[in-house]
């Protein structure tokens, strides 16, 4: 092998090889294979722990830029592709990919893992999951072995105030009756419009987008887009009743971390939150960044997240 051959980055077919090798597959009866991932030490303390939820259309590759840098500061990082989402199963006769039901399998993978509690960190769609999940810690509900709880709640970049939310014509009309046409047409060309149009800035790669689009494809999940959008329903429906007012009671530490070109779930949506629903919440903005936050800025993202989790837990 010449010395430019071992100097050369890896692809982004090799990193998606050595990311589905790293990881391992839970069997879960209604979602079928769960696809996780785990780094650290399996013993650490909840306090060290950072628990990861991925958005849409993404999954826990979506992390892969940052997540050495992650497991620098905490001593575990355990994180998960979704049912629907990347190399997780993608089942449509047993699953509807609600927001309560993506909870409920997180905690069982947790479960299975051991974990007890943990700094939650999420993403896009994540953050509707999470607050499900703060819901459930507000209201007692969470299972008697996740007995230390959420150490801290870190939301980034998700329209948890859908009002506030710019969303993609495609994202409106994948919620209509053409909904599941839609879905059968798409195409990496179209994919990679809607996604750097959401994104905002021009600093979307071409693997980033890419990366996205090949595990979404995965057990033809880009046919069913039109199901997991259907979460969208879901914080229509429960936003106002449940989850903001979940959040406005909780004692979890909040962060809000945000990219402040976002052109879906707009900066307006994290001054939002912290004047009238998390008034102690941390907030953090990052100029320039896009609703990929991870991906596109991973340094940025990195800097932003830390500081906050140095400053405040240690």
């Amino acid at each position: 092998m010449s010395e430019q051959s071992k100097s050369s980055p890896p692809t982004l077919a090799t990193e998606l090889d050595a990311w589905k090798a790293s990881g391992d597959w839970l069997d879960l009866p209604a979602p079928g294979r769960v696809f996780f991932r785990t780094a650290g030490d399996a013993g650490a303390s909840p306090a060290r722990t950072l628990l990861l939820i991925h958005g849409y259309p993404e999954s826990s590759f979506s992390w892969h830029k940052v997540a050495g840098g992650l497991a620098e500061h905490f001593d575990r990082v355990v994180m998960l592709d979704l049912p629907g989402y990347g190399l997780s199963d993608k089942r449509t006769d047993t699953y509807t990919y609600s927001l309560f039901e993506q909870a409920d399998v997180i905690l069982q993978v947790w479960h299975a893992l051991g974990v007890r509690g943990g700094h939650l960190l999420a993403h896009d769609m994540g953050d509707s999951v999470a607050t499900e999940l703060v819901a459930r810690q507000v209201g007692d509900l969470l299972p008697a072995w996740f007995d230390a709880g959420f150490q801290s709640l870190t939301l980034t970049n998700g329209s948890v105030v859908l009002g506030l939310a710019k969303l993609r014509l495609m994202q409106r009309l994948l919620l209509t009756a053409v909904g599941p046409a839609l879905s059968q047409l798409a195409t990496r060309h179209v994919f990679a419009q809607q996604a750097r149009s959401a994104h905002g800035p021009d600093t979307l790669s071409d693997d980033d987008i890419d990366g996205m689009w090949v595990n979404m494809c995965k057990q033809t999940g880009q046919r069913k887009n039109h199901l997991l959008l259907k979460y969208l329903n879901d914080r229509r429906r429960f936003e106002a009743t449940r989850w903001l007012p979940a959040l406005a009671a909780t004692d979890v530490p909040v962060h809000i971390c945000w990219g402040q070109a976002d052109a879906v779930a707009r900066v307006a949506m994290a001054h939002h939150l912290k004047a009238h629903v998390c008034a102690d919440a941390v907030v953090t903005l990052m100029p320039g960044v896009g609703h990929f936050c991870q991906l596109s800025d991973p340094d940025d993202w990195l800097k932003a997240v830390l500081a906050y989790y140095a400053q405040h837990h240690g």
